[in-house]
């Protein structure tokens, strides 16, 4: 995908992390944004970059093997998205930050491991589904991507241990939803943590996977 549709990923690109940036989603220069190309190459935002304040022109273009062709030096975390499109073939885009409210539950000694964050509501269940926590792993350890690959395949969305969410989407637009509705869903839990809430039942959960699936 070259020529006028690069260029408008490239625009959408900036103009959705400046919307996340201007909400305080994001912070300084955490965060990255991912696309996956029709060539089998991705674009991804830069490293130390704001994403509140991108050049579309300077966003990094990867190629189908990883390897770095223009714009700016990818983002550092770059192996986190290349081991989740590893294992999602039909994943379009990724989001990673660090907000706020998903750290904070990510930094929780409570949660459940195997699915950080109850269903509480439709659209959370609908654009997240269930979360796995990843261990802690130093940033920009390689084993982390591995860590990452090994729950990619069963999961559009992980979340890392002190450290933020990772989410797939079929689309940009898509993961950055996901993105937004797991941080006010994790603002949720965190509101209502310890008042025993009422989760969705475990039907109501399967009827929604069943007739909204996320890719």
């Amino acid at each position: 995908m070259r020529g006028h549709d690069e260029t408008r990923l490239r625009e959408r690109i900036a103009t959705l992390g400046q919307s996340l940036f201007d909400r305080g989603l994001t912070m300084g220069s955490s965060g990255n944004i991912s696309v996956r190309l029709e060539d089998g190459g991705w674009l991804m935002t830069p490293t130390n970059a704001c994403l509140g304040r991108l050049d579309p022109s300077r966003i990094a273009r990867l190629d189908r093997d990883g390897r770095w062709q223009g714009g700016d030096k990818p983002t550092k975390e770059h192996f986190l998205h290349m081991a989740m499109y590893a294992e999602r073939p039909r994943s379009e885009a990724i989001v990673h930050l660090h907000s706020t409210h998903s750290v904070a539950v990510s930094c929780l000694p409570d949660i459940d491991p195997c699915d950080c964050i109850p269903p509480l509501t439709a659209y959370y269940v609908m654009r997240v589904g269930r979360l796995p926590l990843v261990p802690y792993h130093l940033p920009g350890d390689p084993a982390l991507g591995d860590a990452v690959r090994g729950l990619a395949g069963r999961h559009s969305a992980v979340l890392l241990a002190n450290h933020g969410p990772v989410v797939a989407g079929k689309s940009l637009e898509a993961a950055v939803y996901a993105t937004e509705e797991l941080e006010e869903t994790a603002k949720l839990y965190l509101l209502l943590h310890g008042r025993n809430p009422r989760a969705l039942t475990p039907e109501q959960v399967a009827e929604l996977e069943a007739r909204f699936p996320r890719d």
